[in-house]
């Protein structure tokens, strides 16, 4: 498993550990140090999401991975949503170690990042990804995938998309929360298969996506993907204390991997 470093700086798609800790307990101090607030979201990246399957067994990272997604989406909120999930699939392929996959997906990443005219400076992290990916030095080029987030976020703020950055949010959520539910049902093990427990999480994202914009919230996608969450909340909301089970874990990867299908797939309304 791959060292995280400079969390401080992930800002997109964050994790459940800062939310999660009332609810479930105490939160060790390492987590805490590394629970972010951003754009007052609080959700763990997709690396400390991965971190958190660190059990006996090896993850099979390079299974997670999915087909390439088109692009030429010209909605804004689908290219934002698809953003997210991109940049999920990222630390999968820096998990598993796959230069080529990495540079493949650093380059659909300012594809899509170009798409939202939030390209400045983006150019030369894509090359620096190239590069450490060619050189295979794995946690500066985790370092490097994070502050090609964080840079993409400052982007859109600046152009006033802070309705943008919530959905990249949500859509690295649901990828990352895909994988996970995913490599849980691959090598079953109770402590693992407790991160899913994320209702308040949930409910955060939703009550952001409820205050975006109502010409993006009334979006299909956006209204469609919005509409699910309710359901994902009810079967992320295990009994306190207790691991879901297989069949459990089974039912939120076919709910989320079902919004994700959505997301890369579905055809605009004309």
């Amino acid at each position: 498993m791959i060292r995280l470093t400079k969390c401080g700086v992930i800002g997109l798609m964050g994790a459940i550990f800062a939310v999660a800790g009332a609810e479930t307990g105490r939160l060790p101090a390492d987590q805490l140090a590394k629970a972010v607030r951003t754009d007052s979201i609080s959700i763990p990246t997709s690396g400390e999401l991965f971190a958190a399957l660190e059990k006996p067994g090896k993850t099979n990272w390079s299974g997670q991975y999915r087909g390439p997604m088109p692009m030429t989406y010209r909605d804004r909120a689908q290219i934002a949503l698809n953003l997210g999930g991109l940049i999920a699939d990222g630390f999968i392929a820096i998990e598993a170690k796959d230069s080529q996959q990495v540079k493949n997906i650093g380059s659909d990443i300012i594809k899509l990042s170009k798409a939202l005219g939030v390209s400045e400076n983006l150019l030369s992290r894509g090359n620096s990804i190239n590069e450490f990916a060619e050189n295979n030095e794995w946690d500066t080029l985790q370092e490097e995938l994070e502050a090609t987030q964080n840079e993409v976020k400052s982007a859109m703020q600046s152009h006033s998309d802070q309705d943008l950055v919530i959905l990249v949010t949500l859509g690295g959520w649901i990828r990352g929360t895909q994988v996970v539910s995913a490599a849980i049902m691959q090598n079953y093990d109770e402590q693992s298969a407790k991160v899913l427990r994320q209702p308040a999480l949930v409910r955060l994202i939703q009550s952001k996506v409820d205050n975006i914009s109502p010409e993006l919230r009334g979006e299909p996608l956006v209204k469609d993907v919005s509409d699910q969450l309710a359901g994902i909340e009810k079967l992320v909301s295990f009994p306190l204390g207790k691991a879901p089970s297989v069949d459990e874990v089974r039912k939120v990867n076919e709910a989320v991997g079902k919004v994700m299908d959505e997301i890369e797939n579905k055809a605009p309304v004309k």
